[in-house]
């Protein structure tokens, strides 16, 4: 029986229990029938739990989202495997549901994925179409409530606490209405987890995908927890799962029979969480996205590169990407980071923090040169990137610079730049350097449409 079905067992008995039609948006209660329809259109796309009408964190997720876009602007893929990541190297972005039931997994190396569903259409990812599909979708979170914490460019944690007197809906009848406008106009879908905190609410969204609705309660967490593996609480990995499984730990329902001081005593601060968690509980506030810590962009490339023209090109891009991320969510930040993973995947970083925030592409591609260039010694590197943090306010970000006005004119130009995008579209207006592979240039290249 699926999520969308069910009338709860244990925690429910016969008693009516609030309900909600995903086909028709109808409300009701819910008798207790083993396949229960909704009295108003017939369908059995239902929701049904005791508690559906007064929770209110939220947790969505989109499924299989790069590859759901991919198929979306072509529908020829619609009934294919899809894998989204490098075709030649690297591992596998994501990958459809069709995918998936041959065993492709996201991380998963390339041609361990091909070798699994030589078939699939393998797409080279594009990512400033998923992130402009992203932000519609956001967009769409907020004209719910203004506390959205995203967790990443396909989803996101909801706290939809006083939305039913804004809205005149409680907070599961908005969610319904949500996803269905969703894949209607922006046509991918999700999957939403509706819980008491955002423990329970991003398990929930896990379990009954694509296009699930999942709901768990405090009435029925304990039991829906007991049967789950230790793996589902954040932040237990292999390693982790491997050092309870030697003391013979391996579900969650374990847990919840053993004490806090116990657990504490075996596994310091780690236990402590494990003893809060195995029974459901949860105290982070979902926090908006002020609550960003860093912004940033990186490439796997196609092919090692050594040379440093050409890893300073790919810098140029990045810094743009991140630039227009900074603007678009009114940021400014103090310190700039430069990744580099080498061939061999060892991870280097480099740092510098400015005596003011930034937000500016030239900004960011100029303290990037400085970090790279000591680090171009020969070495191949398969991944670039570049990030911003330790946020200030935006008032003190790029102000006039009186020692060097040359500063000065290069901030003016590229805001001036960005004023003329968001008149005639993204495209518009483009500094050299991205209209060529040649680096150093600073010409501009106008291309504004009739």
């Amino acid at each position: 029986m699926t999520t969308e079905e069910q009338s709860t067992d244990d925690t429910q008995g016969h008693l009516p229990t609030p309900a909600i039609c995903r086909a028709c948006k109808h409300q009701f209660e819910d008798s207790g029938s083993s396949s229960p329809a909704c009295p108003a259109c017939g369908r059995t796309r239902i929701v049904a739990h005791p508690e559906l009408f007064a929770l209110t964190i939220a947790h969505i997720d989109c499924d299989a989202f790069y590859a759901s876009v991919e198929k979306r602007d072509n529908p020829e893929l619609a009934s294919k495997p899809v894998i989204i990541g490098g075709e030649h190297r690297g591992v596998v972005s994501t990958a459809c549901y069709i995918a998936r039931m041959n065993g492709v997994r996201s991380a998963m190396p390339m041609f361990k994925a091909k070798k699994l569903c030589p078939d699939a259409v393998i797409i080279r990812p594009r990512m400033k179409l998923y992130q402009q599909v992203g932000r519609q979708i956001k967009d769409k979170f907020k004209q719910l409530t203004p506390i959205v914490q995203p967790l990443s460019i396909d989803e996101a944690f909801l706290d939809l606490s006083g939305t039913d007197r804004l809205h005149g809906k409680p907070p599961a009848a908005l969610l319904v209405q949500l996803m269905s406008e969703i894949e209607k106009e922006i046509g991918v879908t999700v999957s939403v987890g509706l819980a008491p905190n955002k423990f329970l609410a991003k398990l929930a969204s896990d379990m009954d995908k694509p296009r699930g609705f999942t709901v768990i309660g405090d009435a029925d967490k304990l039991h829906i927890l007991s049967k789950l593996p230790i793996t589902r609480i954040y932040g237990i990995g292999a390693k982790s799962a491997k050092r309870l499984k030697k003391d013979g730990l391996t579900a969650i329902g374990q847990l919840q029979t053993m004490d806090e001081a116990v657990l504490i005593r075996r596994y310091g601060e780690i236990g402590q969480r494990l003893y809060r968690l195995s029974r459901g509980i949860d105290t982070r506030q979902v926090h908006s996205l002020s609550a960003v810590k860093s912004v940033s962009s990186e490439r796997t490339l196609a092919k090692d590169l050594a040379d440093y023209a050409a890893l300073e090109d790919k810098l140029w891009s990045l810094s743009e990407s991140v630039a227009d991320d900074l603007k678009r969510k009114k940021l400014a930040g103090q310190t700039i980071t430069l990744k580099l993973k080498t061939s061999m995947h060892r991870i280097v970083t480099r740092s510098r923090t400015l005596d003011s925030p930034t937000q500016l592409a030239g900004n960011l591609f100029e303290v990037g040169q400085d970090l790279l260039k000591p680090m171009v010694d020969g070495t191949p590197y398969r991944l670039i990137g570049i990030g911003v943090s330790h946020f200030r306010p935006l008032a003190e970000a790029d102000q006039p610079d009186l020692i060097e006005p040359k500063r000065t004119k290069q901030a003016n130009a590229e805001r001036a730049m960005d004023s003329l995008r968001g008149r005639f579209g993204g495209s518009a207006i483009k500094k050299g350097r991205s209209l060529s592979k040649k680096p150093g240039s600073s010409s501009i290249g106008k291309k504004i449409p009739e």
